[in-house]
């Protein structure tokens, strides 16, 4: 046999065998694999856990978020306050379709949508506007509920219940009571508050501003005492714009000024933020004339009347 012949020879027999060879890797991978399944097969019954297989999420998926529903408070404050009616109408539409019982959000939305020459009649008298005078507290002095604020702000053809300016003349309903009468005539004959109350906001003739004051902050305080809080604020709310160097009578009394003062200068911090400069600064007036070291609204005040001259400049 010549060198020639044994090399062809030798190429028959490697092919084969190395084919032979590659099945061979091939089924040792796979069986290398079968055998760490098994294993961890194994060893998953000795530990007694199933193993947890991690996938990740699908790129693809689409991920559902949820809008959350706006909070009443935020839709008044955010919306109906500032004359935004068609966004408010819309939030309050949703936060019912959430929430469909709640009475103060019905209510809102009533006072949104009904006609208020119809709701609270044709006939009216006119009233000038008092510092410290808002919607909330004329709708609870004079519709017996500050939260008819809305209506009020519509029957006098506002597009923003937030402001009102001193000296400004709005339309009161014939119809409507003062809160203290309206508080009177809702509680039983022999009620305590009821003697108490019997002659509230009629004062003896010629009744100087300064008496009238103080009686209205006894009046405040007496119906604190049982438990009408809100319309112990709107009495207080009056004698302090009859008289606002009027005194505390105590604690009480002096706890309702420190409230009406908070709420005096944050409606005074929206204005300011709506760049409603005038009227803010008539308010922190108001503050100061009660209280002259009330820091928020000497610091507040003075901010705006910078801005103000400024923008005289300009």
């Amino acid at each position: 046999m010549n060198i020639a012949a044994a090399l062809h020879r030798g190429r028959r027999i490697a092919g084969p065998v190395l084919r032979f060879a590659a099945v061979l890797a091939v089924l040792a991978a796979s069986g290398c694999t079968q055998v760490n399944t098994l294993k961890g097969r194994v060893e998953d019954r000795l530990n007694g856990s199933p193993r947890v297989t991690v996938t990740q999420p699908s790129t693809t998926a689409r991920e559902t978020t949820t809008t959350p529903t706006e909070s009443l408070s935020a839709i008044i404050s955010g919306d109906l306050q500032r004359g935004h009616y068609d966004e408010g109408e819309r939030a309050l539409r949703q936060y019912l379709a959430v929430h469909p019982d709640d009475r103060t959000a019905q209510s809102m939305l009533h006072q949104l949508t009904v006609d208020p020459e119809r709701e609270l009649g044709a006939r009216s008298r006119s009233y000038v506007v008092r510092p410290g005078d808002s919607y909330s507290t004329l709708a609870a002095r004079h519709l017996g509920d500050a939260q008819r604020f809305l209506i009020l702000a519509r029957y006098n053809g506002s597009a923003d219940p937030s402001l009102l300016r001193t000296g400004q003349t709005l339309r009161l309903p014939l119809a409507s009571a003062p809160a203290s009468d309206a508080a009177v005539t809702s509680r039983p004959a022999k009620s305590a508050p009821a003697a108490d109350m019997a002659g509230a906001g009629q004062g003896p003739a010629g009744e100087s501003a300064t008496a009238k004051a103080r009686r209205l902050q006894r009046e405040s305080v007496s119906l604190l005492e049982h438990g009408h809080k809100d319309q112990a604020l709107v009495q207080m709310d009056e004698a302090l714009s009859l008289d606002p160097r009027l005194k505390p009578s105590g604690p009480q009394a002096a706890s309702m000024r420190q409230q009406l003062l908070a709420a005096y200068h944050q409606r005074a911090i929206v204005l300011y933020r709506d760049q409603k400069l005038d009227p803010a600064i008539a308010l922190w007036d108001h503050v100061l004339a009660i209280d002259p070291s009330y820091e928020p609204a000497v610091v507040y005040r003075a901010r705006a009347l910078e801005i103000k001259q400024r923008l005289k400049q300009f």
